[in-house]
């Protein structure tokens, strides 16, 4: 019987997981598991979970997207799964293994943030400015947190948007400072962290800098900051690279093999180029 795993989500059909994930079961010689993508939409998850338990096939884990990532955490206190520090921290799960006959919750978006930085970026990160205020940002500024990072400013449209996020950075067990700045405020730091729409980022891009540039997108790419950082030699890690990590993270925490970073990369940049 194969060993299954999936990601959920809505939508789910232009995911990188299934193609991240498969090949490094190949690297590792999982040639037993599977890994699929599942439309599940806003409200399906409990339903979706009780199809799988009762389904008699060998389920191990599932990777969450939107917009299931917060929904995911509600469920698990609903239903007396274990839930890691990092979820209780901030509040986002996109990962639930299946351990010993029970449900696991984590969020490997927060440690895979933090590898992806620390393998391109090895100076200090004293400060940061986080350009958009939803969960990318908040796991995001959580592992620059980890990195050093003493004093995070969210750049928001509104206070009001940004009061969750900030709640959640000012959980770090490292006490970083956080403020709530106007989105077009401007400014330097040590780190910038853009999680806005490409879109909306031409009438951003100049106003904030930092010799390190975190774009949490990858496609389309490059997008306006990812542009800027090149032009400007700033250091620039992509939202591939956080996909990457944190995949990862996931398949080893899914299979137990070790996971080849490389291969997953080079098979994620394959299927962007195919697509373009």
């Amino acid at each position: 019987m194969p060993r299954r795993c999936a990601v959920l989500g809505d939508p789910v059909e232009h995911s990188l997981s299934p193609v991240l994930h498969r090949a490094g079961h190949a690297a590792a010689g999982l040639t037993d598991w599977v890994y699929d993508a599942v439309r599940v939409p806003s409200g399906g998850l409990p339903a979706y979970v009780d199809g799988l338990e009762g389904s008699g096939e060998d389920w191990r884990g599932l990777s969450l997207t939107m917009p299931l990532k917060r929904e995911l955490v509600a469920l698990a206190a609903e239903r007396g799964w274990g839930v890691g520090e990092r979820v209780r921290t901030s509040g986002v799960a996109n990962t639930l293994l299946r351990v010993e006959g029970s449900w696991r919750t984590d969020n490997t978006d927060w440690p895979g943030a933090a590898a992806a930085v620390r393998e391109r970026w090895g100076k200090p990160v004293g400060s940061a400015v986080l350009v958009g205020a939803g969960a990318t940002a908040a796991s995001v500024g959580l592992a620059l947190a980890d990195l050093g990072a003493t004093r995070l400013v969210v750049a928001a449209r509104s206070a009001a948007r940004a009061a969750e996020t900030v709640e959640v950075l000012r959980r770090h067990p490292a006490g970083p400072v956080v403020e709530v700045v106007d989105l077009h405020a401007g400014g330097s730091a040590d780190a910038l962290v853009s999680t806005v729409p490409a879109e909306a980022q031409p009438d951003l891009v100049g106003t904030w800098a930092a010799p390190l540039v975190f774009e949490a997108l990858y496609d389309p790419w490059p997008t306006p900051w990812a542009r800027w950082s090149q032009d400007e030699g700033a250091t620039l890690v992509g939202g591939l690279d956080l996909l990457v990590h944190q995949a990862a993270l996931q398949l080893t925490a899914m299979t137990g093999a070790a996971a080849d970073v490389e291969a997953m990369r080079a098979a994620g940049l394959a299927a962007l180029a195919a697509r373009a």
